[in-house]
């Protein structure tokens, strides 16, 4: 099982990730939480944050989880995922694979992020922002869309609702 969290910077994505991971861990099972900047510092930050190195980061990624998930380890992974052909290779390629799309309103992502990379990006102090001056092709595909524009989103009430909706015979 491979639960893919996709999503700009701000979206929502490492909140429900880890929400679904603590609920599996609750239950005193193994699961691996897999995220874009995990696997860089992992690797020793090889890869650079341009089209090109995200590329690369993301091929980990989808290698990674497909790997995992052959050895009955459950994933979660958080991740931006700007490349739809490493979505559709994850479905082609990964048993019991569940892509989830956090869709959040620019406008909003601006005032929510910590960050502050949106806001570097608009004055032009910090390049390769994904959603700025790296285009953020929406899903299309995916199994589950959430709309995050909304404030407080319940991300415990998501997993649990995720878990006991999708993933009960998996675990």
């Amino acid at each position: 099982m491979v639960i893919w969290i996709i999503g700009l910077s701000a979206a929502g994505k490492s909140t429900l990730a880890n929400a679904i991971v603590k609920k599996i861990r609750e239950q005193n099972k193994k699961v691996c939480l897999l995220d874009g900047d995990l696997i860089r510092d992992l690797f020793k930050n090889d890869v650079d944050h341009s089209v090109d190195g995200r590329y690369r980061n993301a091929e980990r990624l989808s290698t990674i989880s497909k790997f995992l998930g052959e050895q009955g380890i459950p994933v979660v992974a958080a991740v931006l995922s700007i490349f739809p052909g490493w979505q559709d290779w994850n479905r082609l390629n990964i048993k019991n694979y569940y892509q989830i799309y956090i869709k959040v309103s620019m406008k909003k992502l601006k005032v929510r992020e910590t960050k502050g990379l949106y806001k570097a990006a608009n004055a032009g102090t910090l390049s390769n922002v994904v959603g700025v001056d790296i285009e953020f092709p929406e899903p299309k595909n995916s199994d589950l869309v959430i709309n995050n524009d909304i404030d407080n989103l319940d991300f415990n009430l998501m997993a649990d609702e995720i878990l006991k909706n999708y993933f009960a015979k998996s675990l």
